[in-house]
C-alpha cells in the first residue's frame, strides 16, 4: 500500500515502453534505443527511490520478446550482463538492493551470474528496490507460484489468494500501487498481473528513453490527486 500521509507509491511499476520507436524517430540504431532506456530507468529509479518510492519494478523483458530477431536479443542479453556488472557498482554506492523477477529458463549461465552478482552485492541496502523483470510474464508467475505449491503441499486442500502470493516471485515485495506505460499504449501486456490488482494506471505518451524525471514528477503528483478505494 502506498504512504498514506505523503500520498507517494511505495511500489512503482514501469512498463518500458517505446526503445525501438524513440531510435527511429531519432535516426539512430534501434539497439541504441535499448542502451538509452536502460540508462533512463538509471535516473528515474533514483528520482523515485529519493522521493519515497521504496519499490521500483521495471518490464525490462518479457517472455515473449524472445520472439524479436536473434541479433536484437543477443544485443540485449548481452547489454544486460553490461548493467548487472557495471551498473550495479554505481547502484551500490547509492545503498540501491537490486533484484531480478522472472524465470531462470532460457537464460544463459552470463546472463545468470551476472543477475547474482549483482543481487549479492547490493543484498543489504536499504535505499530502495529495483526489481528487474528479465523473462517475466504474469501469467507465468502466477503458474509457476501454483506449481511450487502443489510441490510443496502435494495434499494441499485449498489454495488462497494469501498462499499465492507468498509463491510469488520476490514474495517480500508488495503489490502495485502505480503502474506507468510509456510511448502512447494502455494496456498491461501481462505485467505484474497479480501485484497490479488495484494499481493506478498512469499513461504517457513519450517513448521511454524520452521519459523524463520532470515527467515522474507529473506522473507522481497526478497520483497524489487520486483517490484509492480498494473495493470499498
Amino acid at each position: 500500500m502506498s504512504d498514506k500521509k505523503h500520498n507517494v507509491p511505495e511500489h512503482l511499476g514501469i512498463i518500458l515502453d517505446g526503445n525501438r520507436r524513440w531510435a527511429v524517430e531519432n535516426n539512430v540504431p534501434k539497439l541504441e534505443g535499448h542502451r538509452r532506456g536502460y540508462e533512463n530507468l538509471k535516473e528515474i529509479a533514483k528520482y523515485a527511490f529519493d522521493n519515497g518510492v521504496e519499490y521500483v519494478s521495471a518490464f525490462v523483458f518479457s517472455t515473449e520478446n524472445w520472439n524479436r530477431s536473434s541479433d536484437e536479443v543477443d544485443y540485449l542479453m548481452k547489454l544486460l550482463i553490461w548493467v548487472a556488472k557495471n551498473e550495479a557498482k554505481e547502484l551500490h554506492e547509492l545503498n540501491i538492493k537490486i533484484k531480478f523477477a522472472g524465470e531462470e529458463d532460457r537464460l544463459s549461465r552470463g546472463v545468470l551470474k551476472s543477475m547474482r552478482d549483482a543481487e549479492e552485492l547490493t543484498h543489504a541496502n536499504s535505499g530502495g528496490t529495483l526489481l528487474l523483470c528479465l523473462n517475466y510474464g504474469g501469467r507465468q508467475e502466477i503458474a509457476s507460484a501454483v506449481n511450487k505449491i502443489l510441490i510443496d503441499k502435494p495434499n494441499i486442500e485449498k489454495i488462497t489468494p494469501e498462499l499465492i502470493g507468498r509463491y510469488l516471485y520476490s514474495p517480500e515485495v508488495p503489490d502495485v500501487d502505480m503502474i506507468i506505460r510509456t510511448s502512447g499504449e494502455q494496456r498491461l501486456s501481462n505485467f505484474m498481473l497479480w501485484r497490479a490488482a488495484y494499481s493506478e494506471l498512469y499513461f504517457s505518451e513519450k517513448k521511454w528513453p524520452a521519459f523524463q524525471v520532470d515527467d515522474l514528477k507529473i506522473a507522481l503528483n497526478n497520483y497524489k490527486k487520486r483517490h484509492r478505494r480498494f473495493g470499498r
